[in-house]
């Protein structure tokens, strides 16, 4: 069974950093697309990056590029977002997801971690 935990959430002031952790179990995940998703308060949740877990090829939303940076540990299966010039419009859950390779559908998700960013 697919298991996604996120981690590195907290309070940070404009202008920080922050560094997301999602550790996943359960399967092979060198077939999988991975990606982290946002959802602010009153907000649908947004795509926000992925990376292709074998080829180490990224997406970004436009309004994090140049500020987040999406990597991948293969020996401890374990996915990164490091948030740099963090804004007050980041705040939100921040979740991770992973996607069977092919089928483009997160089909497994994580719990959530809060990212807040005072002004």
């Amino acid at each position: 069974q697919v298991q996604l935990v996120e981690s590195g959430g907290g309070l940070v002031q404009a202008g920080g950093s922050l560094r997301l952790s999602c550790a996943a179990s359960g399967r092979d995940f060198s077939g999988y697309t991975m990606g982290w998703f946002r959802q602010a308060p009153g907000k649908e949740r947004e795509f926000v990056a992925a990376i292709i877990w074998s080829a180490d090829i990224t997406y970004y939303r436009n309004s994090v590029k140049g500020r987040f940076t999406i990597s991948r540990d293969n020996a401890n299966d374990t996915m990164y977002l490091r948030m740099n010039s963090l804004k007050p419009e980041d705040t939100a859950v921040y979740f991770c997801a992973a996607a069977e390779g092919g089928t483009g559908t997160y089909g497994h998700w994580g719990q959530g971690t809060q990212v807040t960013v005072s002004s």
